[in-house]
């Protein structure tokens, strides 16, 4: 109470200082928040490539390209040492009308047969509805990830214009924070014919409907992916590979650098928060400096002083994170919200989030008022009885 009583002797600097520590760690939440979210998506990737190998079309460098091959390519792949399942897959975007960048995962239709248990790319449960099995091979029913099942204002049992095509919804996804979000996987053939719409003319008179954009590999559990990766490379002709040693090397350079950029930008806004707290203290040590001369008379300790100080310093990180994080939290909320209805969910706030913040204001204060302090202990209590 007496370290509140100090600071609201001069209510508006404190005001002042409190809401430079509030912009800060408000952007820090924000743009930490938005890192989260970056992060969910490439640990999402990371899982989808971890202990697989990705068969693309030579042309497709990056290996998440999706260009077309003959299904007939992964009978090849499923002959080559070391491959327990070989699964065909098609990938497209879900609207090829929408223009733009996203901040998250694209929406996208994904056709493929069902794979057993062990070999699901994903932890996947149902909020509604089943998933694909064998039998819905050439039907027309989808199942939904989340947020384009929000998007879309489908549930289980109804039915969606996908591409101009008529679709019977079967299930939809439990929210994953990746991916799945924002997919609909569909049946292998009709994800085919999907896919050979959208090819040039040329390929499609070429390849037909018969086509896929990837091969999915699955290694025996004994077999390294790496070494699987290479065999099928020198196996089966015009082919490319992608490991998850390979897709994180691609993506986690980038993210990392992006992911710095981010918490710089609010680390800036620290700095600034950080010294304007080191200007009121040391205010507040000049204009008590008779205050502090009588404490250290009386026989009041540097010690004393210095945690009186500290804690006052600390007091105003702690209160400017408390409201920084308010309001970091309101805008995410706000703003996440606002674009969950168009599958845009920008932002994911965590509690380890939420505790960094208020530890680090918190930390920032009392550090920035260590110096202050530190002078106030060494005043001449004389000196500073004199003081006017």
């Amino acid at each position: 109470m007496r370290a509140l009583r100090n600071l609201s002797r001069r209510k508006v600097r404190t005001a002042l200082t409190i809401l430079g520590i509030t912009i800060g760690i408000w952007a820090l939440v924000v743009f930490s928040s938005m890192a989260n979210k970056i992060n969910s998506l490439v640990e999402g990737g990371s899982e989808y490539y971890a202990d697989k190998v990705i068969v693309t079309d030579a042309s497709d460098a990056s290996g998440m390209l999706g260009a077309p091959l003959a299904a007939s390519v992964a009978d090849e792949v499923s002959a080559v040492d070391g491959v327990a399942l070989a699964v065909p897959q098609v990938s497209l975007v879900f609207d090829p009308t929408t223009t733009g960048m996203t901040m998250g995962s694209s929406e996208s239709i994904v056709g493929g047969p069902p794979v057993d248990e062990q070999y699901e790319q994903f932890d996947l449960s149902y909020a509604q509805g089943r998933g694909l099995n064998a039998s819905d091979e050439g039907s027309s029913v989808v199942v939904l990830g989340s947020d384009l099942a929000r998007k879309l204002g489908a549930a289980a049992g109804d039915r969606i214009d996908v591409r101009g095509r008529e679709f019977e919804v079967v299930g939809v996804l439990a929210p994953t924070l990746t991916a799945p979000d924002t997919t609909a996987y569909v049946p292998l053939a009709i994800g085919q014919q999907l896919y050979a719409e959208e090819l040039p003319a040329v390929v499609a008179d070429q390849l037909g409907t018969d086509v896929v954009s990837q091969i999915v590999v699955y290694p025996a559990s004994d077999e390294d992916p790496v070494v699987v990766a290479e065999r099928i490379e020198a196996s089966v002709d015009n082919v490319a590979t992608l490991t998850g040693a390979e897709f994180d090397e691609q993506v986690g350079s980038s993210v990392s650098i992006l992911n710095a950029i981010i918490v710089g930008v609010a680390a800036i806004s620290l700095v600034v928060g950080g010294l304007s707290v080191i200007n009121t203290m040391a205010m507040s040590v000049q204009e008590r400096t008779r205050e502090i001369g009588i404490k250290r008379a009386i026989g009041g300790s540097r010690g004393r002083v210095v945690r009186e100080l500290v804690l006052e310093a600390g007091l105003i990180g702690l209160i400017g994170g408390l409201i920084g994080l308010a309001l970091g939290a309101l805008v995410i909320s706000v703003a996440n919200e606002a674009g969950r209805n168009s599958g845009t969910v920008l932002f994911e706030l965590t509690l380890g989030t939420a505790a960094f913040a208020l530890a680090f204001s918190t930390i920032l204060g009392m550090l920035a008022g260590v110096i202050p302090a530190w002078s106030a202990a060494r005043l001449d209590p004389v000196q500073a009885l004199r003081y006017e």
